[in-house]
């Protein structure tokens, strides 16, 4: 079992920044990936960017939507996962989740959303033009 909790959100006018947090927590193996997704109403749930954590190193992978705006930083002692929102976008506006995969043998097994199993109970971005 894996637990997932996200933090951070609320509402910024465009241009501005902000930062979520994330922390997995529960049986997670020596290779596996965390992720971020968002969704807006009646939209596809999409992928912002996702970790490859093995040992040794991670690997991010960002949506091209958001790549030169939005970066991640990890934690691998504690598990966690923030991810630093530049230069936001009205577009940018969704329910953002935190995800976790508590195993994957390679870095193209972080990509496919329908491979994380644990997901947080997501938090809001609103982001006003």
């Amino acid at each position: 079992q894996v637990q997932v909790v996200e933090s951070g959100g609320g509402s910024v006018q465009a241009g501005g920044s902000l930062r979520l947090s994330c922390v997995a927590s529960g049986s997670l193996y020596s290779r596996y990936c965390l992720g971020w997704f968002r969704q807006t109403p009646g939209k596809e749930r999409e992928r912002v960017v996702t970790l490859y954590i093995y040992h040794g190193g991670s690997a991010p992978y960002y949506a091209d939507s958001v790549k030169g705006r939005f970066t991640v930083s990890q934690d691998n002692g504690k598990n966690t996962l923030d991810l630093q929102m530049n230069n936001l976008k009205p577009d940018d506006s969704a329910m953002y989740y935190c995800a976790a995969n508590p195993w994957s043998a390679s870095w193209d097994g972080c990509l496919r959303e329908s491979a994380y199993t644990y997901w947080g109970q997501g938090t809001q971005v609103t982001v006003s033009s």
